[in-house]
């Protein structure tokens, strides 16, 4: 099924922005307290931009009823909708959306049915703090690292000029 209604929340202002560690983290969800769908039939996705000092809300996209009937089509405004995000949590998930999810760089995690969100985001920051975080996070943050201290590096390069 096609996406219904997508709503970009967005925060006013004219702060600098932070050079934080920040990750979107997405949550299959009814009524946007906690994770209570399927992602394959979600009706509805929500997306918060997390930082290690606060998790904002800044996407929710309602879908519809949809039914766990095992057609693909209907991943792929779901699958849109996600790229840029780290983690998608839900109730449970197929294993084609699996790969496909992976494929994005989005890691998908499966968490008992009515799983309060918040808890979540609060363990989020917590590793974005330092804190213990889960292999996947972990992987995520050094592959950033990397791209980060290439990108520093080239920079340096093209300060001091290039000669040939």
């Amino acid at each position: 099924m096609a996406l219904r209604r997508h709503l970009r929340i967005l925060a006013g202002g004219t702060e600098e922005p932070r050079m934080t560690p920040t990750i979107k983290a997405a949550f299959a969800t009814g009524d946007r307290r906690k994770i209570d769908q399927h992602f394959g039939s979600a009706s509805a996705i929500l997306i918060y931009a997390v930082t290690p000092d606060e998790a904002t809300a800044v996407e929710f996209a309602q879908f519809g009823e949809l039914d766990q009937d095992g057609h693909e089509d209907k991943l792929a405004g779901k699958l849109a909708l996600l790229r840029g995000c780290a983690v998608v949590y839900c109730q449970a998930v197929g294993g084609s959306a699996i790969r496909q999810l992976l494929a994005l760089g989005v890691q998908p995690v499966r968490v008992d049915p009515n799983t309060a969100i918040a808890p979540l985001l609060a363990q989020l920051q917590a590793a974005l703090r330092g804190g213990q975080a889960p292999a996947w996070l972990q992987r995520l943050l050094a592959r950033r690292d990397q791209a980060e201290s290439a990108g520093q590096r080239f920079a340096m390069m093209e300060a001091e000029g290039w000669r040939e």
